[in-house]
Order: C-alpha cells, then sequence, then structure tokens
C-alpha cells in the first residue's frame, strides 16, 4: 500500500490503531479496545494513513459523543466538524500524513456543507507540537477550559469558508474569544 494513501482504516488494522493511539494518550485519551472500536465506528470521519501510521477521527454537531471538549464547540456553534484526535506515528513523522489527512477532512466537511473545523490542544501538559502543526493550517484560538483529571486545553477553530454562512458562526457574540 502507497505511504500516501488516505484512507477509512480496516477492521484489521484497529489493534495497530488503538496502539498508535494508545502510544499517545497522554495527549489523546487511553483507549480500551471495545471502546476504540465504537469510538471509530461512531465517527463522522476516520482516515488513517501509510499502513496505520497516522489516524484522523472526526464528529459532526449531530454526534451523540459524551466529551467534555464536543460539547464545548456544541454550546458555542450550530455546526461544526469536531477533530477528536489526529496521531502520527513517530517513525512516520514529516512524511506529510498529518496534512495529507486534513486536506481529506477539508473536502468532505466541504462537500457536506460544513464551514468550521474545531478542535482542542494541551496547553497542560503542553503539546507545542500540535499547536504550531494546528496554526499553520490556520487554525485559530477561540476558548479554553480546565478538564476533569488536570488538563488545561485551548480551543481552535478553523473557517473554511470565513463568511461562515449557514449557521455555521458563534451562537453569540461571547463564544469567540
Amino acid at each position: 500500500m502507497s505511504t500516501d494513501t488516505v484512507r477509512a482504516p480496516r477492521a484489521e488494522e484497529y489493534p495497530a490503531l488503538l496502539a498508535l493511539n494508545n502510544a499517545h494518550a497522554t495527549e489523546l485519551s487511553w483507549q480500551e479496545p471495545a471502546a476504540f472500536a465504537a469510538l471509530l465506528d461512531d465517527a463522522w470521519h476516520v482516515r488513517t494513513a501509510g499502513d496505520a501510521d497516522a489516524l484522523l477521527v472526526a464528529f459532526d454537531q449531530d454526534a451523540a459523543y459524551d466529551n467534555a471538549n464536543f460539547a464545548w464547540f456544541a454550546a458555542r456553534y450550530r455546526r461544526f466538524v469536531y477533530v477528536d484526535r489526529i496521531v502520527v506515528a513517530g517513525r512516520a513523522r514529516g512524511r506529510g500524513h498529518a496534512v495529507r489527512l486534513y486536506r481529506d477532512l477539508v473536502e468532505r466537511a466541504r462537500a457536506a456543507g460544513h464551514a468550521l473545523l474545531a478542535c482542542e490542544i494541551n496547553r497542560e501538559p503542553p503539546n507545542p507540537g500540535s499547536r504550531a502543526f494546528h496554526e499553520r493550517l490556520g487554525f485559530a484560538p477561540v476558548g479554553d477550559a480546565r478538564l476533569a483529571g488536570g488538563k488545561h486545553v485551548d480551543y481552535f477553530v478553523l473557517r473554511l469558508d470565513r463568511n461562515c454562512h449557514n449557521g455555521d458562526g458563534p451562537r453569540d457574540a461571547r463564544a469567540v474569544g
């Protein structure tokens, strides 16, 4: 398989993707096999790249997803695509996987009429690599929160259409900080 290929993961790749996720549990969150499979199965958009070297999981605003970060965006935006996690194996960094995964997501989001991508990035414990990457893509901070367990996260959005029509904008002016 080409290392440039972005595609939906196959069920037999779930164990390798779970191992990738759990190797980065501090940044993402630890997952057990059944919960991880359900997460991937329930997501609006899931893609991998290379030989299960990278993973992107995203939910749209209609997801029944019990997650504090997703809820933060749902309280503030009518329509959005929430990037729950993106991770690239250390051995595969610098190959463009994350950029290709995001290009694929942007294409799908635009095709579905979305104009806003949303994500959180850890402030504490810090994740400067993710922050720099997302800022290079054009994500901008819109808020922050302290979560259970001591994490402090910053919330970011990427506007795919600067005009943000169709109710994609904030629910009120206080939502954009």
